[in-house]
């Protein structure tokens, strides 16, 4: 061979394996971020031509890929569509988009996550069509199902959470929508679909769960002040204010008044464990007037508000209102009113913190991702947001709840033979407007397996007149029957 022939050989093989490699890199080891980009048009049409991976609660398969006989070749076949439908999500080529699941694992379900880089490399070299990994869930069919039925018309939602772990039981929300209409191919019928949806002023495509509607937790959020006040060392539950029928706001001419419109009980004075027991809102003002909004800020942060998670679906932060402030607004937001707003996810982390001896661990929706052949890629972890009270005081907290469920105003939460926790929450709008009915809490009381939040909207459809007690705790009470059931 002459010299010449040598060199060029060199060089041709120096371009091949630059080639190669540069390749294989944009392939396998770019394919995660490049499948992540939103702005990337081709990894979305590029996701239908991959036999995508399924997603799986428990023992049942609630999103799969079927073959399509159109350029995308696979389309997502979703099982009991509207119950699962704030989970899963929906994945469409057409609308370009894809929520719940579908979106915040994609690249796990497409193959292209960094952790499925050997199984990339392998496909590559072996020829073998690309295929997507599994992603299972911590969710309960069972759970779910019972969540799902028990919110039946109401508009709300409900998330079951786990106390010692973080593990989502149950995320249902209502109304809901069947997310396989979303995932067919045909335009015309995804748009027509898609802006019927976006229409209704229902807002079906809401996730209620985890904040696209955020609403005031009510008396839900006394369980914050109350801690924030044991936290302080300044307050025990037998802590006493003072008992009038109504209360004039500090700095104001407004007048607030308990819910039932008399005192908080018998006496002249109320204690802190009365008042959050008959959930009264006077005595809880002046204790958040004595704490100050600095202090009940603090606690509420402790417990994940104004905080985001990825669960991993993208939350939206429950908020307590920015400081300084007036002591009147202070007040107000002792009884969970005044800009204090909330997710269902957000009340039940308050609820499970307290469960939890005063830990609150971060949420979370998936378990594992596994792939075709079952290899185990990538397991995720129970992990800890931090400490909001110390284990002595969550315990009172959780005494104090106890008597809210059985001699108090949760009383619709009770189950024969089990100690549960909980509190109640009406939530007051504009004058005139539906209450916001709530109920969180955690059983059994003395080894939580579960911790539950429910958020009616619009009073359960009866106004002012409907209940947190007569609504929303018995349906947070079938949901803990079906955990403590399984």
């Amino acid at each position: 061979m002459t010299k010449e022939l040598r060199r060029l050989s060199i060089v041709m093989l120096v371009m091949f394996l630059a080639l190669f490699g540069s390749t294989s890199w944009i392939q396998v080891v770019q394919a995660g971020n490049l499948a992540d980009n939103s702005e990337n048009r081709r990894s979305l049409y590029d996701s239908f031509e991959v036999q995508r991976g399924s997603i799986i609660a428990g023992d049942q398969v609630i999103a799969t890929s079927v073959p399509s006989d159109d350029i995308y070749s696979w389309q997502r076949q979703y099982a009991d569509a509207a119950m699962w439908a704030p989970v899963t999500g929906y994945l469409n080529p057409v609308l370009g988009s894809a929520t719940g699941i579908e979106r915040a694992m994609n690249s796990e379900l497409s193959g292209t996550a960094g952790s499925q880089f050997f199984s990339r490399v392998d496909q590559i070299i072996t020829g073998q069509p690309p295929r997507g990994s599994n992603v299972l869930l911590t969710l309960d069919p069972a759970v779910q199902k019972a969540a799902y039925d028990a919110l039946g018309s109401y508009e709300g939602a409900v998330v079951a959470y786990e106390p010692k772990t973080g593990r989502v039981l149950a995320m249902a929300t209502s109304p809901s929508f069947d997310t396989n209409t979303l995932a067919t191919h045909s335009a015309k019928e995804v748009n027509a679909t898609y802006d019927q949806l976006l229409a209704d002023p229902n807002k079906p495509l809401w996730n209620r769960a985890t904040g696209d509607s955020l609403n005031p937790p009510g008396s839900t959020f006394k369980l914050v002040v109350a801690s924030a006040a044991l936290a302080s060392g300044n307050f025990t539950p037998e802590s006493t204010f003072p008992n009038p029928a109504t209360y004039v706001l500090p700095g104001t001419s407004t007048t607030i008044r308990n819910f039932d419109g008399g005192t908080c009980g018998p006496g002249d004075v109320v204690s802190i464990a009365t008042a959050l027991r008959l959930s009264c809102n006077i005595p809880m003002a002046q204790l958040a007037v004595a704490l100050g909004d600095d202090a009940i800020r603090a606690e509420a942060e402790k417990y994940g508000f104004d905080h985001s998670f990825d669960i991993p679906l993208k939350t939206t932060a429950s908020t307590y209102p920015a400081g300084p402030l007036e002591d009147s607004q202070t007040a107000l937001t002792g009884f969970g009113q005044f800009n204090v707003k909330a997710s269902p996810l957000q009340m039940a982390m308050v609820a499970g913190g307290i469960a939890n001896g005063g830990v609150v661990m971060n949420p979370r929706m998936v378990d594992q991702v596994v792939a075709p052949d079952l290899t185990v890629q990538k397991t995720f972890e129970n992990t800890e947001f931090g400490r909001a009270l110390s284990a002595a005081d969550a315990s009172t907290m959780t005494t104090m709840m106890i008597a809210n469920v059985s001699n108090g105003a949760a009383s619709g939460a009770r189950i024969d033979g089990v100690d549960v926790a909980g509190k109640t929450g009406t939530a007051e709008h504009d004058p005139g407007d539906p209450y916001t009915l709530w109920f969180t809490g955690f059983a059994p009381a003395e080894d939580p397996q579960v911790a539950v939040a429910v958020m009616i909207e619009n009073g359960g459809g009866l106004g002012q007149s409907g209940t947190s007690n007569g609504i929303a705790a018995p349906i947070a009470k079938k949901v803990i029957e079906a955990v403590l059931g399984r």
